[in-house]
Protein backbone atom coordinates (compact mmCIF):
# COMPACT_ATOMS: atom_id res chain seq x y z
CA UNK A 1 0.00 0.00 0.00
CA UNK A 2 2.74 2.54 0.34
CA UNK A 3 4.72 1.60 -2.40
CA UNK A 4 1.22 2.29 -4.46
CA UNK A 5 0.89 5.88 -2.69
CA UNK A 6 4.26 6.47 -3.35
CA UNK A 7 3.70 5.37 -7.28
CA UNK A 8 0.64 7.53 -7.41
CA UNK A 9 1.30 11.44 -8.96
CA UNK A 10 -1.88 12.71 -7.18
CA UNK A 11 -2.05 13.90 -3.18
CA UNK A 12 -3.73 11.66 -1.21
CA UNK A 13 -4.58 13.38 2.59
CA UNK A 14 -6.24 12.52 5.87
CA UNK A 15 -7.74 14.94 7.23
CA UNK A 16 -9.12 14.93 10.62
CA UNK A 17 -13.20 15.48 11.75
CA UNK A 18 -11.77 18.60 12.85
CA UNK A 19 -10.47 20.02 9.63
CA UNK A 20 -6.68 19.74 10.37
CA UNK A 21 -4.12 17.74 8.33
CA UNK A 22 -2.83 14.10 9.88
CA UNK A 23 -1.83 12.56 6.71
CA UNK A 24 0.07 13.37 2.84
CA UNK A 25 1.08 10.22 0.91
CA UNK A 26 4.61 10.18 -0.10
CA UNK A 27 3.37 11.01 -3.88
CA UNK A 28 1.29 13.78 -2.69
CA UNK A 29 4.41 15.08 -0.31
CA UNK A 30 6.15 15.14 -4.15
CA UNK A 31 3.59 16.40 -6.17
CA UNK A 32 2.61 19.12 -3.34
CA UNK A 33 6.83 20.06 -2.99
CA UNK A 34 6.56 19.16 0.65
CA UNK A 35 10.07 18.60 2.12
CA UNK A 36 9.00 18.01 5.97
CA UNK A 37 5.47 16.74 6.21
CA UNK A 38 6.03 17.25 10.11
CA UNK A 39 5.78 21.19 9.83
CA UNK A 40 2.45 20.71 7.86
CA UNK A 41 0.46 18.10 10.10
CA UNK A 42 -1.93 19.66 12.28
CA UNK A 43 -2.22 22.60 10.14
CA UNK A 44 -5.90 23.18 8.63
CA UNK A 45 -5.98 21.61 5.72
CA UNK A 46 -8.88 24.86 4.19
CA UNK A 47 -6.23 27.29 4.88
CA UNK A 48 -4.34 25.86 2.19
CA UNK A 49 -7.00 28.19 -0.14
CA UNK A 50 -7.92 31.17 -0.45
CA UNK A 51 -10.75 32.95 -1.56
CA UNK A 52 -13.45 30.81 -3.11
CA UNK A 53 -11.42 27.48 -3.08
CA UNK A 54 -11.55 28.09 1.47
CA UNK A 55 -15.45 28.43 1.14
CA UNK A 56 -15.15 25.33 -1.54
CA UNK A 57 -12.89 23.64 0.91
CA UNK A 58 -15.02 24.53 4.10
CA UNK A 59 -17.96 22.80 2.41
CA UNK A 60 -16.42 19.94 1.33
CA UNK A 61 -15.28 19.13 4.61
CA UNK A 62 -18.92 19.58 6.02
CA UNK A 63 -20.39 17.53 3.15
CA UNK A 64 -17.69 15.04 4.19
CA UNK A 65 -18.72 14.90 8.01
CA UNK A 66 -22.42 14.25 6.68
CA UNK A 67 -21.59 11.13 4.91
CA UNK A 68 -21.61 12.84 1.20
CA UNK A 69 -18.76 13.44 -1.27
CA UNK A 70 -17.98 16.16 -2.51
CA UNK A 71 -15.57 17.86 -5.48
CA UNK A 72 -14.27 21.34 -6.41
CA UNK A 73 -11.60 22.99 -8.40
CA UNK A 74 -9.32 25.55 -7.02
CA UNK A 75 -6.18 27.11 -7.54
CA UNK A 76 -3.95 26.40 -4.26
CA UNK A 77 0.15 27.05 -4.49
CA UNK A 78 2.51 24.47 -3.22
CA UNK A 79 4.82 24.04 -0.24
CA UNK A 80 7.43 25.54 -1.90
CA UNK A 81 4.90 28.41 -3.04
CA UNK A 82 4.56 27.40 -6.85
CA UNK A 83 1.03 27.97 -8.16
CA UNK A 84 -1.21 24.81 -9.30
CA UNK A 85 -4.55 24.34 -10.00
CA UNK A 86 -5.99 21.23 -8.25
CA UNK A 87 -9.36 19.17 -8.73
CA UNK A 88 -10.30 17.72 -5.02
CA UNK A 89 -12.00 14.72 -4.62
CA UNK A 90 -12.94 15.29 -0.71
CA UNK A 91 -14.84 11.60 0.74
CA UNK A 92 -15.78 10.36 4.30
CA UNK A 93 -14.03 7.71 6.01
CA UNK A 94 -15.90 4.95 7.75
CA UNK A 95 -15.75 3.28 10.70
CA UNK A 96 -16.73 -0.50 11.37
CA UNK A 97 -20.30 1.20 12.84
CA UNK A 98 -21.11 3.14 9.74
CA UNK A 99 -20.37 6.42 11.56
CA UNK A 100 -17.68 8.80 10.14
CA UNK A 101 -13.97 8.61 11.66
CA UNK A 102 -11.85 10.58 9.44
CA UNK A 103 -11.91 12.66 5.86
CA UNK A 104 -9.91 11.22 2.46
CA UNK A 105 -9.12 14.00 0.30
CA UNK A 106 -7.34 13.17 -3.00
CA UNK A 107 -5.91 16.42 -5.00
CA UNK A 108 -4.99 16.14 -8.31
CA UNK A 109 -2.91 18.77 -10.77
CA UNK A 110 -4.79 19.90 -13.37
CA UNK A 111 -2.50 22.92 -14.38
CA UNK A 112 -1.49 21.84 -17.36
CA UNK A 113 -5.07 21.67 -18.74
CA UNK A 114 -6.26 24.83 -17.26
CA UNK A 115 -3.05 26.22 -19.57
CA UNK A 116 -4.65 24.91 -22.63
CA UNK A 117 -7.60 25.75 -21.66
CA UNK A 118 -6.68 29.34 -21.46
CA UNK A 119 -4.66 29.11 -24.52
CA UNK A 120 -8.16 28.15 -26.04
CA UNK A 121 -9.72 31.09 -24.75
CA UNK A 122 -7.18 33.40 -26.02
CA UNK A 123 -7.37 31.94 -29.57
CA UNK A 124 -10.77 31.94 -29.22
CA UNK A 125 -10.36 35.91 -28.62
CA UNK A 126 -8.01 36.21 -31.66
CA UNK A 127 -10.87 34.26 -33.60
CA UNK A 128 -13.42 36.93 -32.65
CA UNK A 129 -10.70 40.16 -33.69
CA UNK A 130 -9.93 38.43 -37.02
CA UNK A 131 -13.78 37.62 -37.54
CA UNK A 132 -15.52 41.22 -36.68
CA UNK A 133 -12.58 42.54 -38.93
CA UNK A 134 -13.84 40.33 -41.47
CA UNK A 135 -17.62 41.64 -40.66
CA UNK A 136 -16.44 44.53 -41.00
CA UNK A 137 -15.08 44.32 -44.78
CA UNK A 138 -18.37 43.15 -45.43
CA UNK A 139 -19.99 46.24 -44.40
CA UNK A 140 -17.89 48.54 -46.33
CA UNK A 141 -18.27 46.72 -49.33
CA UNK A 142 -22.51 46.77 -48.56
CA UNK A 143 -21.81 50.35 -48.44
CA UNK A 144 -20.07 50.97 -51.38
CA UNK A 145 -22.32 48.22 -53.74
CA UNK A 146 -25.49 49.18 -52.11
CA UNK A 147 -26.08 52.68 -53.55
CA UNK A 148 -29.21 54.19 -54.44
CA UNK A 149 -32.50 55.57 -54.09
CA UNK A 150 -34.82 55.11 -51.03
CA UNK A 151 -35.00 51.22 -51.25
CA UNK A 152 -31.99 50.45 -51.84
CA UNK A 153 -31.18 52.40 -48.43
CA UNK A 154 -33.75 50.01 -46.90
CA UNK A 155 -32.46 46.85 -48.16
CA UNK A 156 -28.45 48.09 -47.10
CA UNK A 157 -30.12 48.67 -43.15
CA UNK A 158 -31.67 45.68 -42.75
CA UNK A 159 -28.48 44.02 -44.06
CA UNK A 160 -26.08 45.60 -42.00
CA UNK A 161 -28.29 45.01 -39.50
CA UNK A 162 -28.41 41.28 -39.58
CA UNK A 163 -24.76 41.20 -39.82
CA UNK A 164 -24.48 43.06 -36.51
CA UNK A 165 -26.74 40.34 -35.16
CA UNK A 166 -24.04 37.49 -36.73
CA UNK A 167 -21.48 39.45 -34.97
CA UNK A 168 -23.39 39.72 -31.69
CA UNK A 169 -24.13 36.07 -31.67
CA UNK A 170 -20.42 35.24 -32.22
CA UNK A 171 -19.53 36.95 -28.94
CA UNK A 172 -21.60 35.07 -27.36
CA UNK A 173 -20.11 32.04 -28.50
CA UNK A 174 -16.45 33.28 -28.12
CA UNK A 175 -17.33 33.21 -24.31
CA UNK A 176 -17.54 29.78 -24.59
CA UNK A 177 -15.36 29.05 -27.27
CA UNK A 178 -17.72 28.49 -30.04
CA UNK A 179 -19.25 25.38 -27.77
CA UNK A 180 -22.24 26.46 -26.40
CA UNK A 181 -23.63 29.45 -25.48
CA UNK A 182 -26.78 30.29 -23.01
CA UNK A 183 -30.45 30.65 -24.08
CA UNK A 184 -31.09 33.22 -21.34
CA UNK A 185 -27.66 35.26 -22.26
CA UNK A 186 -28.47 35.03 -25.63
CA UNK A 187 -31.79 36.79 -25.52
CA UNK A 188 -30.28 39.49 -23.03
CA UNK A 189 -27.31 40.42 -25.57
CA UNK A 190 -29.92 40.32 -28.68
CA UNK A 191 -32.78 42.27 -26.93
CA UNK A 192 -30.44 45.10 -25.20
CA UNK A 193 -30.34 46.93 -28.37
CA UNK A 194 -33.84 47.34 -28.96
CA UNK A 195 -35.18 47.65 -25.05
CA UNK A 196 -34.62 47.95 -21.35
CA UNK A 197 -34.14 44.81 -19.65
CA UNK A 198 -37.78 45.99 -18.00
CA UNK A 199 -39.51 45.99 -20.87
CA UNK A 200 -38.81 41.80 -21.40
CA UNK A 201 -38.90 38.76 -19.11
CA UNK A 202 -37.18 35.54 -19.46
CA UNK A 203 -38.80 32.37 -17.78
CA UNK A 204 -37.31 28.64 -18.18
CA UNK A 205 -34.70 26.37 -17.49
CA UNK A 206 -30.94 26.91 -17.96
CA UNK A 207 -30.18 25.80 -21.39
CA UNK A 208 -26.66 25.78 -23.20
CA UNK A 209 -27.29 25.79 -27.29
CA UNK A 210 -24.77 24.60 -29.41
CA UNK A 211 -23.20 27.67 -32.29
CA UNK A 212 -25.47 26.59 -34.99
CA UNK A 213 -29.09 26.89 -32.94
CA UNK A 214 -27.02 29.94 -31.42
CA UNK A 215 -26.98 31.69 -34.48
CA UNK A 216 -30.37 30.80 -36.06
CA UNK A 217 -31.94 31.97 -32.41
CA UNK A 218 -30.14 35.31 -32.37
CA UNK A 219 -31.49 36.47 -35.99
CA UNK A 220 -34.48 34.88 -35.15
CA UNK A 221 -34.81 37.02 -31.73
CA UNK A 222 -33.10 40.30 -34.15
CA UNK A 223 -36.06 40.21 -36.52
CA UNK A 224 -38.93 39.44 -33.10
CA UNK A 225 -37.35 42.54 -31.82
CA UNK A 226 -37.00 44.92 -34.70
CA UNK A 227 -40.33 44.10 -35.94
CA UNK A 228 -42.01 45.02 -32.13
CA UNK A 229 -39.58 47.66 -32.20
CA UNK A 230 -41.32 49.29 -35.37
CA UNK A 231 -44.70 47.87 -35.26
CA UNK A 232 -45.16 46.10 -32.20
CA UNK A 233 -45.27 46.01 -27.97
CA UNK A 234 -41.48 47.88 -28.34
CA UNK A 235 -43.03 50.73 -29.88
CA UNK A 236 -44.44 51.85 -26.59
CA UNK A 237 -43.08 52.81 -23.09
CA UNK A 238 -45.25 50.27 -21.77
CA UNK A 239 -44.73 47.38 -23.70
CA UNK A 240 -42.91 44.80 -23.29
CA UNK A 241 -42.06 41.13 -24.48
CA UNK A 242 -42.62 37.83 -22.18
CA UNK A 243 -40.50 35.04 -23.34
CA UNK A 244 -40.80 31.86 -21.80
CA UNK A 245 -39.54 28.10 -22.75
CA UNK A 246 -39.44 24.59 -21.24
CA UNK A 247 -37.89 21.29 -22.67
CA UNK A 248 -39.85 17.76 -22.37
CA UNK A 249 -37.69 14.63 -22.80
CA UNK A 250 -37.50 14.53 -26.41
CA UNK A 251 -38.80 18.49 -27.35
CA UNK A 252 -38.01 21.98 -26.40
CA UNK A 253 -40.90 24.75 -26.82
CA UNK A 254 -39.96 28.32 -26.73
CA UNK A 255 -42.58 31.17 -26.73
CA UNK A 256 -42.37 34.90 -27.48
CA UNK A 257 -45.34 36.72 -26.99
CA UNK A 258 -45.71 40.88 -26.97
CA UNK A 259 -47.89 42.20 -24.31
CA UNK A 260 -49.49 46.23 -24.31
CA UNK A 261 -48.57 47.35 -27.96
CA UNK A 262 -51.15 48.67 -30.62
CA UNK A 263 -53.61 46.56 -32.15
CA UNK A 264 -52.34 44.15 -34.18
CA UNK A 265 -54.00 42.76 -37.74
CA UNK A 266 -52.68 40.19 -40.10
CA UNK A 267 -50.03 41.67 -42.69
CA UNK A 268 -50.99 41.89 -46.23
CA UNK A 269 -47.34 41.48 -47.25
CA UNK A 270 -45.04 39.03 -45.20
CA UNK A 271 -41.31 40.38 -44.97
CA UNK A 272 -38.01 38.26 -45.84
CA UNK A 273 -37.68 38.25 -41.72
CA UNK A 274 -40.77 37.07 -41.23
CA UNK A 275 -40.27 34.60 -43.79
CA UNK A 276 -36.82 33.88 -42.52
CA UNK A 277 -37.97 33.34 -38.77
CA UNK A 278 -40.98 30.59 -39.96
CA UNK A 279 -39.13 28.58 -42.88
CA UNK A 280 -35.15 29.43 -41.89
CA UNK A 281 -35.09 28.78 -38.48
CA UNK A 282 -37.76 25.51 -38.57
CA UNK A 283 -35.23 24.41 -41.40
CA UNK A 284 -32.24 24.47 -39.49
CA UNK A 285 -33.27 23.10 -36.17
CA UNK A 286 -35.64 20.68 -37.58
CA UNK A 287 -38.43 22.10 -35.71
CA UNK A 288 -41.40 23.79 -36.24
CA UNK A 289 -41.80 27.70 -35.86
CA UNK A 290 -44.88 30.07 -36.14
CA UNK A 291 -45.53 33.12 -36.14
CA UNK A 292 -49.32 34.47 -34.55
CA UNK A 293 -51.15 38.00 -35.03
CA UNK A 294 -53.38 38.15 -32.15
CA UNK A 295 -55.08 40.61 -31.82
CA UNK A 296 -53.59 41.92 -28.10
CA UNK A 297 -49.79 41.14 -29.44
CA UNK A 298 -47.81 39.11 -31.69
CA UNK A 299 -46.93 35.17 -30.52
CA UNK A 300 -44.20 33.28 -32.06
CA UNK A 301 -43.59 29.87 -30.88
CA UNK A 302 -41.02 27.49 -31.93
CA UNK A 303 -40.92 23.55 -31.33
CA UNK A 304 -37.73 21.43 -32.19
CA UNK A 305 -36.10 18.21 -31.19
CA UNK A 306 -34.22 18.40 -28.16
CA UNK A 307 -31.00 16.90 -30.23
CA UNK A 308 -31.23 20.32 -32.22
CA UNK A 309 -29.95 21.90 -29.21
CA UNK A 310 -26.46 20.36 -29.10
CA UNK A 311 -25.74 19.47 -32.73
CA UNK A 312 -23.36 21.53 -34.57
Amino acid sequence: MRSLLAASDDCIKVIALDGTLSFMSEGGQRTMEVSDFNALKGCPWPDFWQGQGNADALHALDEARAGRSARFQGAANTAAGNPRYWDVQVSPILDAQGRVENILSVSRDISAIKAAEEQQRLLALELKHRMKNTIAMIQAIANQTLRGGDETEKVKALFLARLGTLSAAQDVLTQSAWARASLSFLIGETLKAHCNAAQFSMNGPEVELASKMALAMALALHELATNATKYGALSRDDGRIAIGWSMTADEFHFRWQEIGGPPVAFPIHRGFGSRMIEKALASSVQGISKIAYEPAGVVFTLTAPIAALTTD
